[in-house]
Order: C-alpha cells, then sequence, then structure tokens
C-alpha cells in the first residue's frame, strides 16, 4: 500500500506570495517563523534551536522521518530523547508515566497538517499523544512545515484535513498498525502568547502529508 501524495491542489507547494503572507500572520500571532529553502536547512536548523542535553518529544510524523530529523533527535544521543524511552514503557502498566512525558518536555518537535495565511496551524490527531506538549506542554515547541500545507484559510485547512492528509495517514497506519487513522482530536492554534516559545520552520519545498 503507497503512501505517496496524491496529485490534489493540497500537494502542490505553495507559491512564495502565500508561504510570505503565511509568515507575516504567523508572526503577527506571536509565533516566530524562519522561511528556508528545504529540508537539509530545517535539519540543521533544528540543531542549532535545541540546546544539548534538553528533553525532546518527537511527535509521530512523516516530516520528521522523511528530513531525518526524527533520527537525528532520537538516535544521534545529543538529547534526551523522549520517544525511546516511551516506547520501551508498558502501556498497560505505566500510562501516567507516558502520558506526563509525553505532555511536558523541555522541546516538543513535530510538523502541522496546514497552516493558514491568516496565521494559523492546525493539527489533526488520531489518539491526541501529542496535542497537550503542542498546545503549552512544552516549555518549547518546533514546527517543521513543507510549502504545500499553506492554504488560504481556516476552512480550506480543515478540508486538506479530512481530503488530503487523513488518506495518507489511514494508509500509513494501516500498514503499520493494521487499523486506519481517524480524526479524533483537532488542534487549531490561533497564536502564541509567549513569545520566543513557538518556531515555525516554514520550507520552499513540500515534505510530508
Amino acid at each position: 500500500m503507497t503512501t505517496s501524495a496524491p496529485t490534489t491542489p493540497y500537494a502542490e507547494p505553495a507559491s512564495a506570495r502565500s508561504l510570505e503572507r503565511a509568515a507575516a500572520a504567523l508572526t503577527a500571532h506571536g509565533f516566530t517563523v524562519e522561511l528556508l529553502d528545504d529540508v537539509a536547512a530545517a535539519r540543521a536548523r533544528v540543531a542549532d534551536l535545541i540546546p544539548a542535553g534538553a528533553s525532546v518529544f518527537t511527535a509521530a510524523s512523516e516530516t520528521l522521518r522523511r528530513s531525518g530529523i526524527d533520527r537525528d533527535i532520537n538516535a544521534g544521543g545529543r538529547y534526551e530523547a523522549l520517544k525511546p524511552r516511551l516506547l520501551a514503557l508498558d502501556r498497560a502498566t505505566a500510562a501516567e508515566d507516558i502520558r506526563r512525558l509525553a505532555a511536558s518536555p523541555d522541546v516538543v518537535v513535530g510538523s502541522v497538517n496546514a497552516v493558514t495565511e491568516t496565521g494559523s496551524l492546525v493539527v489533526a490527531s488520531a489518539s491526541g499523544s501529542q496535542l497537550p506538549a503542542y498546545a503549552g506542554g512544552a516549555a518549547r515547541a518546533i514546527w517543521i512545515v513543507g510549502a504545500q500545507k499553506v492554504v488560504p484559510d481556516l476552512d480550506t485547512a480543515l478540508r486538506r484535513v479530512e481530503e488530503h492528509a487523513l488518506p495518507l495517514e489511514s494508509a500509513r497506519a494501516q500498514a503499520a498498525y493494521g487499523q486506519p487513522s481517524a480524526i479524533n482530536r483537532l488542534l487549531v492554534l490561533n497564536a502564541e502568547p509567549h513569545p520566543g516559545r513557538a518556531v515555525v520552520l516554514l520550507l520552499r519545498e513540500a515534505v510530508g502529508f
């Protein structure tokens, strides 16, 4: 079963003008935004942004996997990588430990399903495991976002989640876990009230779903 992106408007990189509008709106809403050319630049920038020894939780993300950022963090030995610890815990007997570790790391790194030109980030999740850290539990959040995820407004963002991201994630989940994904929880970040906490690395190329 393939998880390659279908040919839809939601898979095409946004124009330079759209990227600039989104970056300006996000900045006005308190997010720190950096426009970068490609995943190689994002990979290097993430290494610059996270101090050695920080506890880091990587959310499940095709963007992180395909860029190599997930491997850098979880196998590089530079950080207190939480994902390997979480995977080693028994979900039945250590559920509370898993919840606390994922909810309040020093840094959460991941992606989002859509970014609007009006300055909002949209994240859909089946389990919700990454959402507490995204919403404010992590001391710092870093999102790496491909250019194809930029859309004009929130209505279009929600359609992108349902019509584009969900089918791709469901195919991936079916292959990996034997069951499809679902939009069980939806987080919309309209602003960041704590200056410097949330960083959006907005790429000029497409990556991820």
